[in-house]
């Protein structure tokens, strides 16, 4: 991998062209990506003046289709992932949800395919783009879109959950960016419906979620079928340690450019702790949303039942909540996705598999209702608010049994999260907590406050409790 030397530069090599050669499995003459051989040294990182899309290199085609789409400015990880992507290079991305990404990768694809007047050949792709989720796919799928407008260019989506048939007859022609999730791409891979050995660019985007979700097998099965010449760009908001693996398998001296330390959480996000017993938390989630009646938020809960369960009761309680996560087919995760964005309900449980790659903009707050198990998943978690610059805040519901997922997560994000409510829970009551909550009660609030007694039964789902304000049901 490319030097990172101690003032903020990074020398990798000088490129050069190789030589056409005819593929081995069609014939064609193909000019693979540029490599590199020779040193050269670029800034990452460090402090920039003020630079546009045409500083970057991009050509005058794409940067008029970025301003019909209304992106006048790159972000960050553009500027720093773009330059090097379009010069043939390998490149590791690290950077938060919300930043960016797809046009850090999509635009020098783009721009790299649009030399000379190349087609795919029937089922080929000549570019794949992989992603953990449908709803990423579609959304990556819709930008590359908009970059393409008004070109001979064709992008093809493929996912589960939908039927495979239209898909495969979408690739009988070819298609010049192939976007897919893991599991859908082999079972059209098995039916002989798509060849990836013209695939001479390859881009893994959020390849973290992709390893928490075990495609580590379906993702060497594909790279088995790509051309060793290839160009491959990797994108992730976090860096676990099975990702150095990753990158040493599938990238060749990759440049790497960080907008923030790994397992950073994004700046403009307001993060708050609510240290509370496992039966209240229903009651005070319920509190939380209705002090933001008319504010988007995404609840995460860690099963799909618990999903399910809690949507109903919030409905049940005057708040409209849908649900989404894996059991639920392509058309209802669609359509729970639309209630939502145009809020017809304000509020969507989602799980994280569910939730991974959503780009929904209206988000405002994100409660962590149950912690997850991976303590990842708490960054990729909250950057669902917070998105191109906006604010946001993520509420995190901790009971005494979760201490040892928080204190994970804290390693992670390298702090602890400031309190709301409640008092840290000692290791005592760690272990004894739950076991005293049995058929509801306890929990600390504002400042660790008593226990609550005699709850009136169905007041709210789960109960309200501690000192916090009591207010009669309304509609939100």
């Amino acid at each position: 991998m490319t030097d990172i030397l101690s003032d903020g530069r990074v020398c990798f090599p000088k490129d050069h062209a190789r030589a056409a050669r005819p593929d081995p499995m069609t014939g064609r003459v193909v000019t693979p990506p540029p490599r590199s051989t020779g040193n050269a040294v670029t800034r990452i990182g460090a402090k920039e003046k003020y630079m546009d899309f045409d500083m970057l290199g991009l050509k005058p085609r794409l940067i008029t289709a970025l301003n019909d789409m209304g992106i006048k400015d790159p972000t960050p990880i553009q500027k720093q992932a773009i330059p090097p992507a379009l010069d043939g290079r390998d490149v590791m991305g690290l950077a938060q949800t919300g930043t960016g990404k797809t046009a850090a990768f999509g635009l020098p694809l783009i721009q790299h395919l649009m030399e000379g007047d190349v087609r795919p050949n029937p089922r080929c792709a000549r570019a794949l783009i992989l992603a953990p989720t449908r709803e990423l796919v579609n959304q990556i799928g819709e930008s590359l879109d908009g970059f393409i407008k008004g070109s001979h260019m064709k992008v093809a989506k493929v996912v589960g959950g939908v039927g495979i048939n239209p898909q495969i007859k979408r690739l009988e022609r070819g298609v010049d960016l192939l976007v897919a999730t893991p599991g859908r791409l082999i079972d059209l891979m098995d039916r002989g419906a798509v060849n990836l050995s013209e695939s001479h660019f390859l881009v893994l985007d959020e390849a973290d979620q992709m390893l928490d979700m075990g495609f580590i097998h379906a993702l060497k099965k594909i790279a088995l079928k790509l051309p060793k010449e290839r160009q491959t760009l990797l994108f992730s908001a976090t860096m676990p340690k099975d990702m150095e693996s990753l990158a040493a398998t599938y990238l060749d001296k990759p440049v790497r450019v960080q907008v923030a330390t790994s397992g950073q959480t994004a700046d403009k996000i307001e993060q708050s702790i609510h240290y509370i017993a496992k039966s209240e938390k229903p009651g005070l989630l319920l509190d939380l949303l209705r002090d933001h009646p008319n504010e988007a938020a995404l609840v995460f809960a860690r099963t799909k039942h618990g999903s399910d369960r809690l949507a109903k009761q919030l409905t049940g309680a005057g708040v409209n909540a849908v649900a989404i996560h894996g059991n639920r087919s392509q058309g209802q995760r669609t359509r729970a996705l639309e209630a939502f964005t145009n809020g017809d309900a304000p509020v969507l449980v989602a799980t994280d598999v569910a939730a991974r790659g959503l780009d929904i903009p209206v988000v405002k707050h994100v409660y962590n209702y149950e912690l997850p198990n991976v303590p990842e998943t708490y960054v990729h978690r909250i950057g669902r608010t917070a998105r191109a610059g906006r604010e946001g805040a993520a509420i995190t519901l901790c009971a005494p049994d979760e201490m040892g997922e928080l204190k994970d997560i804290e390693k992670v994000i390298r702090g602890s999260i400031p309190v709301a409510s409640g008092s840290r829970w000692t290791p005592a009551q760690e272990e004894a907590k739950p076991k005293q909550n049995r058929g509801g009660g306890g929990g600390r609030r504002q400042g660790g406050g008593g226990q609550r007694q005699g709850a009136p039964k169905g007041a709210r789902p789960g109960g309200g409790g501690g000192n916090r304000r009591r207010r009669p049901r309304q509609s939100a």
